[in-house]
């Protein structure tokens, strides 16, 4: 069975989680989107009429949808699992992108929002983090982890992961993602023995 097409809608929204990744939200601006996405400059405001913040927000979602979707998966074979299959998604993204690409939620959250005003794509990255901490503090209890160690845990696993993509990127090297793996993974293994 072939997979359809992505509609002009989905390449402008994965061109612009693609772009955010790679300079941020605050250089990405909706004619370059259209333009990396092949897609007409008007569709891309017919389809994301509120602008650059809608469009972020979207490609929040979609990166944090399809990075859930990776953990929901491998976490059905226990944490580390869960642990190793993350790590890997933010490798191959580093990798293959030459380390010119990051998270675009990490993106998303680390730029100065308006004065006075939370950004819905601020606040989609938050719901994004909160459920990719969700998943993994889920897994860690089914395995053995109290509650509290369990939510703590996954936080720690999140924000490491985060910070250590960007490392990566400025060290222009996997090496902090295979120091942060087995750490993560030492913790991981202690939280759900005791």
């Amino acid at each position: 069975m072939t997979k359809p097409s992505p509609t002009a809608r989905e390449r402008i929204v994965a061109g612009a989680a693609d772009m955010i990744s790679r300079r941020g939200l605050n250089a990405t601006s909706i004619r370059e989107t259209a333009k990396h996405a092949r897609a007409p400059l008007g569709s891309t405001y017919h389809y994301f009429p509120e602008g650059k913040q809608q469009l972020a927000t979207e490609a929040v979602r979609l990166t944090g949808a399809w990075a859930a979707r990776s953990l929901r998966k491998e976490l059905e074979a226990g944490p580390v699992a869960g642990l190793r299959a993350f790590l890997d998604l933010w490798r191959g993204i580093v990798v293959d992108s030459d380390f010119g690409a990051g998270c675009p939620v990490l993106a998303v959250s680390i730029e100065e929002p308006p004065a006075d005003e939370t950004p819905t794509a601020l606040a989609a990255a938050a719901e994004v983090f909160t459920e990719w901490e969700g998943l993994l503090a889920g897994s860690l209890r089914e395995h053995g982890a109290e509650p509290e160690q369990a939510a703590q845990l996954a936080t720690l696993i999140v924000a490491a992961v985060e910070g250590t993509v960007a490392m990566c990127r400025a060290k222009r090297s996997t090496q902090p993602l295979d120091h942060t793996a087995a750490q993560l993974q030492a913790l991981i293994v202690a939280a759900i023995r005791d």
